[in-house]
């Protein structure tokens, strides 16, 4: 049954809760969903705290989870804001009624198309799409680092790739929605698409970073990741790792950060939000060897991060792709493959 029980243990948990007030405890502090690694998340945390004087807590969930976790708790929610993630996956939220508008004082200088129109959500970094390969794994089956999607479709590559699911990761939905971008909005062609892939998937992780780890440990040949998770784990020292973009043209996330509807604690909410957008709030992530690229053009960028003049990025409607999300995922989950469990 490949080898898909062997590695189930490589899947990441539920979300963690750090030390602190629970979440949705009513505190003067600020209780937020996070998406990113937690690692980066822990640094946020500490850091705003320190900046503010505010106690911060968070639970670590990846946008499905955090879409999942907003819609059962409905009008009473346990969060006051939500930090990371694509775009898409806040626009969702904010389409089924569970974000408050909020323009900060600090989105002023983030660009335009890095903000949603309505105000519901702030862009504050940017991950453009690729795959994250092992060049020894590659060497042993045959082909080279995958340069393309139709690359990925390689007979060579069976069960050698590993993707999320975009039932609970925001990262597989965004490589679902740059299929639908490439097919011409065609969304029946994009899900065509990943059953082709499937037969040489061999996993579907609940996070979208997880599988960049599966190629270092040399599980896999190739996951499809944001390229600065792929170089966050070779600065880790898995040298063996090969990021590539692929070259018809890739989609890139809009990281966000938003005001949860009936936040218990909204003015702390909105200073965690004014202080995520600053450039000394969005250099934390390269401390902990993420590479996203800041939306504040005051923030320093690091030879690390893609030059994004350097790549072909498709420009998705971020409101078309949070609209579709709930109908597209559905769909992958019953024509290509179950989301995981856990």
């Amino acid at each position: 049954m490949r080898r898909m029980l062997r590695n189930l243990a490589v899947l990441v948990g539920t979300a963690t809760t750090l030390a602190g007030c629970s979440a949705g405890s009513g505190s003067d502090g600020v209780t937020f969903i996070c998406t990113p690694q937690e690692d980066w998340c822990q640094l946020i945390q500490q850091k705003f705290t320190e900046a503010t004087g505010v106690n911060a807590n968070y639970v670590r969930l990846s946008g499905g989870e955090a879409l999942a976790r907003l819609t059962a708790t409905g009008a009473s929610p346990e969060f006051d804001a939500w930090f990371g993630g694509g775009a898409e996956g806040h626009q969702a939220a904010a389409d089924r009624g569970f974000l408050d508008k909020y323009v900060s004082p600090n989105a002023a200088i983030i660009p335009e198309e890095y903000k949603d129109p309505d105000q519901f959500w702030t862009g504050v970094y940017v991950g453009v799409l690729g795959f994250c390969s092992n060049t020894d794994v590659l060497k042993k089956v045959g082909v080279e680092a995958p340069k393309s999607w139709q690359d990925l479709l390689n007979p060579r590559l069976k069960w050698n790739i590993a993707m999320a699911h975009p039932g609970t990761s925001g990262t597989a939905y965004q490589a679902v929605w740059t299929q639908v971008d490439l097919h011409n909005g065609d969304k029946n062609a994009a899900i065509d698409y990943f059953r082709n892939l499937h037969s040489n998937i061999l996993q579907y992780s609940k996070t979208g970073s997880a599988p960049g780890r599966m190629a270092g440990r040399g599980e896999i040949a190739t996951g499809i990741v944001f390229a600065q998770d792929c170089q966050k784990y070779i600065n880790e020292g898995f040298s063996t790792l090969q990021t590539t973009v692929p070259s018809e043209g890739t989609g890139y996330e809009v990281g966000a950060v938003s005001l949860i509807k009936g936040a218990r604690n909204s003015e702390a909410a909105k200073k965690f939000i004014d202080w995520t957008l600053t450039p000394q709030a969005q250099e934390l992530a390269s401390n902990v060897k993420t590479y996203s690229i800041p939306s504040n053009p005051g923030a320093k960028h690091t030879a690390d991060m893609v030059d994004l003049t350097k790549v072909k990025l498709l420009h998705a409607d971020i409101k078309a792709s949070g609209a579709a999300r709930e109908a597209l995922t559905k769909r992958f989950d019953t024509d290509v493959a179950p989301k995981p469990k856990g």
